[in-house]
């Protein structure tokens, strides 16, 4: 039988991997009584882990989420994974995270044991960017917050917004920013920045706004009915706005998905497509290729779950790149 520590530590990770566990399944995964689970989900919760009980034939639980943040318990694997994720993020995210990112790291790797420092420490990530007439504008973190929170919220949003800088040197004369009211239904990537889709109260018309150049204002306004996008989809609606100046032009396979990875996470891989924010650890993709297969292969890239919106030909494809990579991992060559 595993000692309370280490069977602790089997526990939690168990509770984190899945949302509802029964707890006879627990007691025999860990190898225990039902009584043992019992007692060690009280030493957890004792030591500030949300751990509820769930109703049901068998009874379960559920790590819940808390109002404090408990200590964290990461496997080896999760322990590298994460330092990996935190190093990119201070190098490639280009929303001001990433100084934030890069004490994170730190803190991270001070808590290491010695095995796991020399395997993150091997690692060195060199961000490369694109050759620029001029500095990329980076969308503050605190301001892609409150944008989010107020798209989510359905609340009105005020906000000065940033005149366009001009092509050539700055200019001590240049405008002030303008004050805006505006009914927020979309936070978005493109290209690499951040934009805002909304419905622009005093103008009556719909407008795409870069979240660089908004400064919020607070507090928020009232709550609104969400109104119908015009064409009925967040990435038609911003393709067609942005082709024919920055936007790619159409690709002949076209498709979308949901992916359990956060917007900025996707949008540092996905240049030429558009993201929407679904929540924190969520976000649609719209996204183009050649073919079906080329398309489906560039979204498992991303290493996560997936959810195929549309259309019938991408799931088609993700069946026979799942049949094909299965007949690979068994070694039997493919029948033709």
């Amino acid at each position: 039988m595993q000692k309370t520590s280490v069977r602790l530590l089997s526990l939690l990770s168990l509770l984190q991997a899945r949302r509802d566990w029964p707890g006879a399944l627990l007691a025999e995964r860990l190898d225990v009584s039902p009584r043992t689970v019992r007692r060690d989900v009280d030493r957890l919760r004792e030591l500030g882990y949300p751990v509820v009980a769930t109703k049901g034939p068998d009874g379960g639980y559920r790590l819940d989420a808390g109002t404090e943040l408990p200590p964290l318990l990461f496997d080896d694997e999760q322990a590298v994974a994460l330092a990996v994720a935190l190093q990119t993020a201070a190098t490639t995210t280009g929303v001001g995270i990433e100084e934030a990112a890069a004490r994170a790291l730190i803190t991270v790797r001070q808590v290491m044991p010695a095995r796991l420092r020399r395997r993150i420490d091997t690692l060195r990530v060199t961000a490369v960017e694109r050759p620029a007439t001029r500095p990329e504008p980076q969308a503050d973190s605190s301001v892609l917050v409150a944008l989010s929170a107020a798209v989510h919220a359905r609340e009105v949003l005020r906000f000065d917004y940033a005149p366009a800088p001009p092509p050539g040197p700055a200019d001590d004369d240049r405008a002030e920013p303008l004050p805006r009211r505006v009914q927020p239904h979309h936070l978005v990537t493109w290209g690499g920045r951040w934009y805002l889709v909304a419905w622009d109260v005093d103008r009556e018309d719909w407008r795409i706004f870069r979240a660089d150049r908004i400064t919020p204002r607070i507090p928020t306004g009232p709550r609104f009915t969400p109104r119908e996008l015009p064409g009925g989809e967040v990435a038609a609606f911003v393709t067609g706005r942005f082709r024919g100046s920055d936007g790619p032009g159409d690709w002949p396979c076209r498709g979308e998905v949901i992916i359990d990875l956060p917007a900025g996470a996707v949008s540092r891989h996905a240049h030429d497509a558009v993201v929407e924010e679904l929540g924190p650890d969520r976000c649609r993709l719209v996204i183009g290729s050649w073919s079906w297969p080329a398309l489906a292969a560039t979204i498992g890239r991303f290493d996560a779950g997936i959810e195929v919106v549309g259309p019938a030909d991408l799931k088609e494809a993700f069946a026979h790149l799942a049949h094909r990579f299965a007949h690979a991992a068994a070694g039997a060559p493919i029948a033709p």
